[in-house]
């Protein structure tokens, strides 16, 4: 009852996890760019573009105050060094009151694209209907209220990829690791590289046939059965049924 989650982008990556003695396999990053997905076109074809070292690693919405990190999608954004830069400031400044006038000037027209004291009211307004006690805090600590005006980004800059708005691009935060680029390389050329034809059917499908497509292949090798490599090389293909 044990499987595998996370960095499949192949068959051949499917078929080590099945090796290993996985009971099944949970796939995460392919599935960002299927057309079920929830991501507007836009982000998905920022994925589709990606290869195995557009990556990088950026401050969580949920515990940015701890300085917990994701992976996020580097290519055709901004946003990785944007929110370091984010997480630079809360560390170094006591509240929005103690950030030097040049450091406030770029926050407002290159991160937030708004004036902080104006996101802060937005923010305010949602936590007094949600979680007033947050609302409490933030208005005493002056560090903490910081903290929940750069999760305000944090948290847009995941919302702004589903909607496709076209001037928040460069913010886009998109959640995915090198499987992404793996996935790419294999797709390239055959009918699954369009966005258009990225079903969650026809990815999992492709998977899970060339996986057992290779470990056929693999175990007649290891029965000295002369098997050419083009035998591990399996090529997506339209999979009914």
């Amino acid at each position: 009852r044990l499987g595998v989650a996370g960095g499949l982008g192949s068959p051949s990556g499917v078929a080590a996890a099945f090796a290993l003695g996985a009971a099944y396999v949970v796939t995460g990053s392919v599935n960002q760019g299927a057309v079920e997905a929830g991501l507007s076109e836009t982000g998905r074809q920022l994925l589709a573009h990606a290869d195995l070292a557009d990556m990088a690693m950026a401050p969580s919405a949920d515990m940015f105050e701890l300085g917990v990190k994701v992976q996020v999608l580097r290519r055709g954004t901004l946003f990785p060094q944007r929110a370091r830069k984010l997480f630079e400031i809360y560390r170094t400044y006591g509240g929005l009151e103690e950030i030097p006038a040049a450091e406030r000037t770029r926050l407002e027209t290159e991160i937030l694209r708004d004036d902080p004291e104006a996101v802060w009211q937005r923010t305010r307004a949602y936590f007094l209907e949600r979680n007033p006690e947050e609302v409490t805090r933030a208005e005493r600590d002056p560090k903490y209220r910081m903290a929940l005006v750069f999760r305000w980004y944090l948290f847009m800059a995941s919302q702004w990829p589903m909607d496709g708005l076209a001037d928040r691009q460069q913010d886009y935060q998109i959640w995915c690791g090198p499987a992404m680029g793996t996935y790419n390389r294999w797709v390239a050329g055959s009918f699954m590289e369009p966005v258009e034809k990225r079903t969650v059917v026809q990815i999992a499908r492709n998977l899970l046939e060339g996986a057992a497509v290779i470990s056929r292949a693999q175990q007649l090798r290891s029965h000295g059965v002369a098997v050419p490599a083009a035998a591990f090389d399996f090529r997506p293909r339209y999979l009914n049924g």
